[in-house]
């Protein structure tokens, strides 16, 4: 059976015994609606384009904190790996600072820009940043000394060296990185937006919990979780093999 059908199955029976646990038990919807209840909550917010604005709003704030994110981890990986006394000092201060959940760093954002679209990208960039940074400068340094061996024995020195030859052995552990920031993005995204001015999904959770609409609010926390599923498993998961496949670090 395809992985895809058992997905679907087992779904399908989730959501089933969800809605009968609903029914049985009578359960109030304000406490757990049911998921009728939910798909009429979303059909709602597509047919008069709230969510649709939301998720345009998201979308927009990620790709920009994304891709600061990953010019600055891509720099700060490359500059960790190539230089002892920084790895040594700002190296221990971003293996620090990987302990430290985005979201806390909100109160601060708030104080440098406000309650405004920066804040909410600063969240992004402090969510992504520091593992693109970390799975960089492991790449770079766990090149197989063989290869370097080999390229030096063919005249390969200085930057001719770390373009042929560390740039592309690291690539796997780059890959790995970018689909790291993006699923710590797409949760700083979430909880940045949770106390932002809107539109945004995780302003909209904020909105609809506020007048107890609980409908919305699981409508939005399984769209996050969508977004989420299918961007990991149609687009970064396969990268992430065929790069693997390609470099002999995984087979069929």
């Amino acid at each position: 059976m395809q992985p895809a059908v058992k997905r679907i199955i087992f779904y399908v029976l989730l959501f089933s015994i969800w809605q009968g646990a609903v029914y049985v038990f009578n359960v109030s919807p304000s406490l757990l609606p049911a998921p009728t209840d939910v798909f009429a909550s979303l059909y709602e917010g597509f047919s008069n384009l709230t969510l649709v604005y939301d998720l345009v709003a998201s979308f927009r704030r990620l790709f920009i904190g994304l891709a600061i994110a990953l010019l600055l981890g891509l720099l700060l990986g490359v500059l960790l790996a190539k230089s002892k006394t920084a790895d040594e000092t700002l190296g221990s201060l971003i293996l620090a600072l990987q302990s430290v959940p985005s979201i806390v760093w909100l109160p601060l954002a708030i104080m440098w820009f406000g309650l405004n679209e920066m804040a909410v990208i600063f969240i992004v960039v402090l969510g992504a940043t520091i593992v693109m940074t970390i799975n960089v400068r492991t790449g770079i340094i766990n090149v197989p000394p063989l290869f370097i061996k080999a390229a030096k024995t063919m005249n390969y020195r200085g930057f001719r060296l770390f373009r042929k030859v560390t740039i592309p052995a690291s690539i796997p552990y780059a890959v790995t990185g970018i689909r790291l920031a993006w699923a710590f993005a797409w949760r700083a995204l979430m909880a940045g937006e949770l106390l932002s001015t809107g539109p945004g999904l995780g302003y909209s959770l904020r909105f609809a919990s506020d007048f107890g609409d609980m409908s919305r609010v699981i409508a939005i926390m399984l769209m996050i979780m969508l977004i989420g599923i299918i961007v990991d498993l149609l687009f970064f998961q396969r990268v992430e093999k065929k790069v693997l496949k390609k470099w002999g670090l995984a087979t069929e």
